[in-house]
């Protein structure tokens, strides 16, 4: 499946944003989300340079439920990230899943743990983030068809924040696990 999201540091208040989403968009959920990311002492996922995780193992708890997911990511030419190809299943016994990733050398990376709040509108999803350790943020995810144009459908979703009164724009095309990762090397781009 093709991601196509938009990271946004908060730079207002969390209540603030939400007050402005809950004007435009349907509330779903709150949830406590965490993801645990995996990396392969044989290949390389981090790249410095503020291009975050090219190839990324992740495994998710969200409430009850466990997901393994390895998301790549597309890169445009300047290095900048456009879109994730994203494979996901469900995790029937956890256990077992932790035991084969060790047997293969794998190691745990960084824990991304956050609360969020979930809203939607049209083809996206809002989520409004509480990141431990990290801050306030607005992720928002395409929904609608499979194949649009990530660059398009980025300018949509920056419209759609700003519109909607979300303050100032400053993108981040990193994620969360590079940014608790190397804090120092966070970038912004303010739109």
């Amino acid at each position: 499946m093709r991601e196509i999201e938009t990271l946004v540091k908060i730079l207002s208040t969390l209540a603030e944003v939400q007050k402005a989403v809950e004007q435009c968009a349907t509330f779903r959920e709150t949830v406590r989300i965490q993801d645990v990311y995996w990396e392969h002492p044989h290949r390389q996922q981090l790249q410095t340079g503020g291009r975050g995780m090219v190839n990324a193992l992740r495994l998710r708890n969200r409430g009850d439920l466990w997901f393994l997911t390895l998301k790549h990511d597309n890169m445009n030419e300047d290095g900048v990230w456009l879109y994730s190809d994203e494979y996901e299943t469900e995790v029937g016994d956890l256990t077992q899943l932790k035991k084969i990733l060790e047997a293969l050398n794998f190691r745990s990376l960084v824990m991304v743990d956050k609360t969020r709040q979930t809203w939607f509108y049209k083809d996206f999803e809002i989520a409004l983030d509480s990141v431990k350790n990290l801050g306030e943020f607005v992720e928002i995810e395409y929904k609608g068809e499979a194949q649009a144009d990530p660059k398009e459908t980025t300018d949509q979703m920056v419209k759609l924040l700003k519109d909607i009164g979300c303050g100032e724009i400053k993108i981040n095309y990193m994620g969360y696990p590079y940014l608790l990762l190397f804090p120092k090397e966070a970038k912004y781009e303010t739109l």
